[in-house]
């Protein structure tokens, strides 16, 4: 039992030290995981578990130590009853769910096993608006934890710190805020050091807020002259000094994390943006690919307004992705347009090794790609995920298939297993 215990406890320290998944786009922020993962699996083979989750819920999954957190969205009426009539909906599919009551959980499970160890309700409400019929949903926003307290975003419903055993620490409320053709919510928050960064982008009062991640307690607050958008914001670091940046439709800004200035802020992308930032070397990426899709890679160093000059190292405006993220690996950007077209071009110049190869079969795609020792992981609408060779060449490794399955949810890597949600159930991928 002592050797047990003992190798149990090694075991949880190394995975929080080392081999996390702490967040939405991994551990540098980049889409990489620090280890491997499987390459072949089917619903026969490699799955180590299947966890059904409740409701309905599109983010991904946050792991630490022996602990894996996802969030989820579960109406309060039984099957059975009959639900009120929501708002008809607006726009391309938007608007489903308002006026439902839901119940807003947060999820603990057993890395090892999938048991679950712990459910927590964070608040029941009646959502004054509505999601996307299909991409959409009360959950979309990831939560975060930095190994001392998981941090749950409901958008609308507020922000919730909890322990790793499931004792709520505080609670943060927000106003309603009315998105674009109610398509719904989910832009995640950043963790950097003591303090949380909450970018709300909507049709009505936008804003960034900085919050003390210990207590809940507003640091500072600014305006955002923005309408709706989705990107995470992006905590990088160039010559010393800390900067924040934002990705959005009228510009991308860098904020001092002190005081929420705007140290500098570049016009050019397109409308709905949604693919969070990636940087290194000196220079951010930012991307849209909606209505004018273009990417923009914008060196750092300058202060003001860098629109139209030279810190504009590249441009793209081929193949972009609409919603997924791209990974940045190696000096090599790798990225997949909604319709299944992916591309990988050199980071520093915007060379292109290839452009909007096709794989193996049409595919959409909604959930970001992740990358793990020289493999790219590409999960797709209908429950393939197809395993691309990292590199300056396309190759296929494999494509493996969840049958009935459709993945939404960005994947995580962690310890050596790949951890995907589905629509009704998170699976742990293991060797």
């Amino acid at each position: 039992m002592r050797i047990t215990t003992a190798l149990l406890l090694a075991t949880t320290a190394l995975w929080a030290a080392d081999d996390d998944w702490a967040r939405w786009r991994g551990p540098n922020e980049n889409g990489m995981a620090r280890g491997d993962a499987p390459t072949q699996w089917g619903d026969a083979k490699n799955v180590a578990w299947r966890t059904p989750i409740p409701g309905r819920g599109f983010s991904s999954p946050v792991i630490w130590g022996d602990k894996v957190f996802v969030t989820t969205a579960v109406p309060t009426a039984s099957p059975a009853a009959k639900l009120p009539s929501a708002p008809p909906a607006r726009g391309a599919g938007g608007g489903t769910g308002a006026g439902i009551e839901h119940k807003f959980v947060v999820l603990c499970l057993d890395r090892n096993t999938g048991k679950v160890l712990w459910e927590r309700v964070a608040t029941v409400a009646t959502p004054h608006e509505g999601h996307h019929n299909r991409y959409g949903s009360f959950a979309s926003n990831s939560p975060i934890t930095d190994g001392k307290q998981v941090y749950a975003f409901f958008g609308s419903r507020g922000l919730y710190s909890y322990t790793l055993d499931g004792k709520l620490v505080w609670k943060k409320e927000f106003s309603p805020l009315r998105i674009r053709n109610a398509f719904g919510e989910g832009s995640a928050p950043t963790l950097d050091g003591n303090t949380l960064y909450v970018a709300q982008d909507s049709e009505g009062d936008s804003f960034l807020l900085a919050l003390d991640r210990n207590t809940g307690k507003e640091i500072w607050r600014v305006p955002r002259d923005e309408a709706s958008s989705w990107s995470q914001p992006l905590m990088l670091t160039h010559n010393g000094r800390k900067q924040l940046v934002i990705s959005a439709s009228k510009k991308v800004r860098a904020y001092d994390p002190a005081t929420g200035k705007v140290i500098w802020e570049c016009a050019g992308l397109g409308s709905n943006v949604i693919p969070a930032p990636v940087a290194a070397g000196g220079v951010v990426y930012v991307m849209s690919g909606h209505r004018e899709p273009n990417a923009l890679t914008i060196r750092l160093g300058r202060d003001g307004d860098l629109t139209g000059t030279d810190a504009i190292v590249w441009t793209n405006n081929r193949g972009n992705s609409y919603t997924g993220s791209p990974v940045l690996h190696d000096n090599k950007l790798y990225f997949v347009s909604d319709n299944g077209l992916l591309s990988c071009l050199n980071f520093l110049t915007g060379e292109a090794y290839y452009r909007q190869q096709r794989l193996p079969q049409p595919y959409n795609f909604k959930a970001s790609p992740v990358g793990a020792n020289g493999k790219l992981y590409l999960a797709t609408e209908t429950g393939d995920v197809v395993v691309v060779k990292m590199g300056e060449t396309y190759e296929v490794l494999a494509t493996n298939t969840l049958k009935d399955q459709s993945f939404i949810a960005t994947p995580a890597i962690a310890g050596g297993s790949l951890y995907l949600r589905s629509q009704e159930a998170l699976y742990c991928i293991r060797q």
